[in-house]
């Protein structure tokens, strides 16, 4: 009698050190608990909740406002997808995105930082210092255009742009509220009216 065993699909990793791929292979087929995502940051896997329900509303508005200024061949989104960035030992799934269409033509689980245009990252909570500390250099070093860090504890959004090999070398933060020029190429002035959030009374008291 012969069985046929169904073998194992091996995990398709990026191109990097030994010790990045064997992160990578383990983030791809780790249990990750309802209502969290898993990254690759600073050398080790880190699980952070998903975002808060008023995020949904930036986040919207974000790819509304950039929709209409994209350059042909290119997508934004707001769906999680993880991008590598194996020189630097990181992969990261950012809040909003404008990357190469053609990227995704993939049967990867993955997706090459290098096809990125933009990121936009919403910090939250306990990981509120990797999107300062961790994604701002990585980013930067790796040629990104241009980040947007909305720290929605501070209520501030900063644009960095002028990607160098040591990181960005342009700030500029205003205000929720505020308008903020983004550079090409982008070219407009991105509008942050109602990226706040201002709680009702009842929570205000500590109410359900």
């Amino acid at each position: 009698m012969t069985v046929d065993l169904e073998r194992p699909t091996p995990i398709e990793t990026p191109e990097g050190q030994a010790r990045f791929q064997a992160l990578f292979r383990t983030l791809l087929t780790m249990k990750v608990p309802e209502g969290y995502r898993a990254e690759i940051i600073g050398g080790s896997i880190v699980m952070s909740p998903w975002s808060k329900g008023y995020y949904l509303a930036v986040m919207r508005s974000l790819r509304t406002q950039l929709e209409p200024r994209l350059r042909p061949g290119q997508l934004v989104e707001s769906s999680r997808y993880l991008f590598t960035f194996p020189g630097q030992e990181r992969a990261y799934g950012p809040d909003v995105f404008v990357a190469s269409a053609k990227a995704f033509r993939t049967t990867s689980r993955y997706i090459d930082g290098e096809a990125l245009t933009l990121v936009a990252e919403l910090t939250s909570g306990s990981i509120r210092t990797v999107d300062w500390t961790d994604k701002l250099p990585v980013y930067g070093k790796a040629g990104v255009p241009v980040y947007l860090l909305l720290d929605m504890e501070d209520h501030t959004v900063s644009v960095f742009s002028t990607p160098t090999p040591l990181g960005y070398a342009e700030r500029r933060t205003v205000g929720f509220g505020e308008e903020v020029p983004l550079p090409e190429p982008f070219g407009f002035a991105l509008e942050t009216i109602g990226f706040g959030y201002e709680p009702e009374d009842g929570e205000r008291q500590g109410e359900k």
